[in-house]
């Protein structure tokens, strides 16, 4: 990719008012799409400054590097007309403050667009328009809400998924929104005030499977679910190895079963009773037992080198401290080199893009304040007045240091 200039959103302003992961997962997006993004924050900075021994977090690295960082007061009326400055020298306003925090600290689409008539202002909250949309959530309340967290039970226990999928794809949603309106020659005031609800973003992830149980109710007369496709296909999942590795298989039509008994060579190869999927799922068992069998047999990198030759897809199941030794992880592109507090970090890149720029660490919180209130009028004495009374703050990394690891005696 060529100079920043060529990116999509070369020269658009985003101000991010953002904590945790579905505001400034979004604006990492636009961010990496050219934008120059600012993340507005408290004195107390975003909550994951603090997250990791009393330091940033991961979720702060990987989604926050290469924005600037300026922090307001917004409690404070000095840090109110800031921001108001701030808004109006910007094309987009993304945040995720609860309804009654936005209206508080004037970060409402009213605030945003008496200050800036142009500003796209998208508010990511719990609940959209309705009778909850003063309500609180977050990712796991979203599934809970959403018939997800039902189908995800430890020992009998409804419980989250591990990742953030709900804030990050409303981070997603938000995104495909506000370029939706930039692409509208004439978006109206209604066009340009958007709103994102968790709870509406579990909805629509959960829309095949919301389908698929009204479905079944009105062919069986039951509400009966459809199933995952790992549990609808025998042979679709993770089996061990015998050397205790685990390999996950893509055996999803009769096609990739032929090709699977063949590989592993499996006795069932020759069974006629297992050649198609209805077959297969009347033997379920069996069939689960055969699969089992035929990669327990052989170790993870033998069964790898076979399965790999006859065409079937697979991948071991790796844990996170294993995923970024593949080769395929660190292709060109893919993977952004940071150094940043004498640590070094490999951060995933927004997929599809060869180059990205700028190439910068998280800010320290307050990095840019004073560059940025100076950017915006303010002499050199009224910067100083401003963090003098508290309504701006210049930080430094010793605002979240990370607590030193101590030997252990």
């Amino acid at each position: 990719m060529g100079p920043m200039s060529q990116q999509p959103l070369s020269g658009r302003r985003v101000i991010e008012l953002g904590t945790m992961v579905a505001a400034p997962f979004a604006t990492h997006i636009l961010s990496q799409m050219g934008a120059e993004v600012i993340k507005v924050e408290p004195p107390s900075g975003d909550t994951t400054r603090a997250l990791v021994r009393g330091g940033p977090s991961g979720t702060l690295i990987a989604y926050s590097h290469s924005k600037k960082g300026i922090c307001l007061d917004l409690t404070a009326e000095a840090g109110k007309e800031a921001f108001r400055k701030l808004v109006a020298s910007a094309d987009v306003v993304i945040h995720n403050l609860s309804p009654a925090a936005s209206r508080k600290l004037g970060t409402t689409f009213e605030d945003c667009n008496a200050a800036n008539p142009d500003i796209i202002h998208c508010h990511v909250k719990g609940y959209a328009h309705g009778p909850q949309a003063e309500d609180l959530a977050t990712n796991p309340v979203a599934e809970a809400a959403t018939g997800v967290m039902d189908d995800h039970r430890i020992n009998g226990r409804p419980s989250r998924l591990g990742p953030s999928y709900h804030d990050q794809f409303a981070g997603t949603f938000a995104v495909i929104r506000v370029l939706g309106v930039m692409l509208d020659p004439a978006p109206t005031a209604e066009d340009r005030r958007i709103e994102i609800g968790l709870y509406e973003t579990g909805l629509h992830l959960a829309a095949r499977d919301l389908v698929g149980v009204q479905l079944k109710t009105q062919l069986l007369g039951r509400p009966e679910k459809e199933a995952g496709g790992e549990f609808a296909m025998p042979g679709y999942g993770a089996y061990q190895a015998k050397d205790g590795r685990w390999i996950y298989l893509l055996v999803m039509s009769d096609a990739h079963w032929r090709k699977l008994t063949i590989a592993l060579a499996m006795p069932e190869r020759d069974n006629e009773d297992m050649a198609t999927l209805r077959q297969r799922k009347k033997l379920r068992d069996a069939v689960e037992a055969a699969v089992r069998a035929g990669v327990g047999k052989w170790t993870y990198d033998e069964a790898a080198a076979r399965l790999r030759e006859a065409g079937v897809g697979f991948n071991e199941v790796l844990p996170l401290e294993r995923v970024l030794d593949a080769e395929q992880a660190h292709q060109p592109g893919k993977l952004r080199e940071l150094d940043w507090r004498g640590l070094h970090f490999e951060i995933p890149e927004f997929p599809g893009q060869i180059q990205v720029r700028p190439h910068l660490p998280p800010p320290e919180i307050g990095e840019h304040t004073v560059e940025l209130l100076s950017e915006l009028g303010y002499s050199h004495a009224e910067c100083a007045a401003l963090i003098a009374e508290g309504a701006a703050k210049n930080g430094s990394s010793a605002d979240f240091a990370w607590a030193p690891v101590r030997d252990k005696p």
